[in-house]
């Protein structure tokens, strides 16, 4: 049986201030998973980050990586980080090279690999990321949404086995906002782990496999798209959004009595596919 990327035992954080920001948190990351990490702001979610990769330790309690507790040395945070990539919410953060393509190369460098296999990442994620015609401009000359994506290059670069991203789609655009889950499924493997942190429901409905929800630091629900969307006491409680996939089909189900067991497709291409099947199978 494949050990958990991540477990928590009974994990607490307090910031400097006083501010409880992660309050006896129990939980497992597991190997192979995309994750949807949900709530609101203030919920936690950001902390929860910052204590995966190492850049904060908990006040109380334990995390542990592929079943051994982290090491809070040089050697053990290195160990980490060279197999757990985070994407930071703001890009200004994470950016600190002087041109692009710098920037993409700094973490592949420090990896121990050979000269061609760096470039050969590299150039990918620059592919990936559609940033060939920017990889030799000056990073401050680039806009928002131009300097996510050379962070987001950057992490898919160093080939992490978690992927961690922070409100990916802020500054981005339309087209890379959907451009996003493409890149996804490119690195999507059976032994990497997603951990995407949004508001944009719709955005990972059709993606994640598995919902994490935090309220106010505290682990609300761990589970599938159907136990959490028809949930609504809890979709309140969490300031949650409903995808518009789900109110669709809880408007079709009140509709007809024939439609009353229709199922919660994952996809646009689903839904419209029941849709024509049950059609057909009210007018026989």
């Amino acid at each position: 049986m494949t050990a958990p990327y991540f477990s928590f035992d009974r994990v607490s954080f307090v910031y400097p201030n006083g501010t409880k920001a992660i309050e006896d948190l129990t939980l497992t990351i597991p190997t192979g998973k995309k994750i949807a990490i949900l709530g609101e702001n203030g919920s936690g979610k950001s902390t929860l980050f910052k204590l995966l990769m190492g850049l904060e330790r908990p006040t109380e309690g334990v995390i542990s990586f592929q079943g051994k507790p982290i090491q809070y040395t040089k050697k053990g945070l290195k160990h980490l980080r060279q197999q757990v990539g985070l994407v930071f919410q703001e890009a200004d953060n994470q950016l600190f090279a002087s041109t692009v393509k710098q920037d993409i190369l700094y973490g592949p460098l420090n990896l121990d690999w050979s000269a061609a296999k760096v470039n050969a990442q590299v150039s990918k994620a620059i592919a990936l990321t559609e940033l060939e015609e920017l990889e030799e401009r000056p990073i401050h000359f680039l806009s928002g949404g131009q300097k996510k994506r050379v962070t987001i290059a950057g992490v898919y670069a160093m080939e992490p086995h978690v992927l961690i991203l922070d409100e990916p789609t802020s500054s981005l655009d339309y087209y890379f906002s959907t451009q996003l889950t493409d890149y996804l499924q490119k690195l999507d493997t059976n032994d990497r782990t997603f951990l995407y942190a949004t508001h944009q429901i719709n955005l990972v409905y059709e993606w994640a496999d598995l919902y994490i929800v935090l309220h106010k630091g505290k682990l609300l629900f761990v589970g599938g798209r159907e136990d959490l969307f028809t949930n609504d006491a809890l979709l309140t409680t969490a300031h949650i959004e409903k995808p518009w996939i789900v109110s669709i089909v809880n408007l079709l189900r009140s509709s007809n009595p024939h439609w009353e067991l229709m199922s919660f497709p994952d996809t646009k291409e689903s839904l419209v596919a029941e849709i024509n099947m049950l059609q057909k199978q009210s007018t026989s």
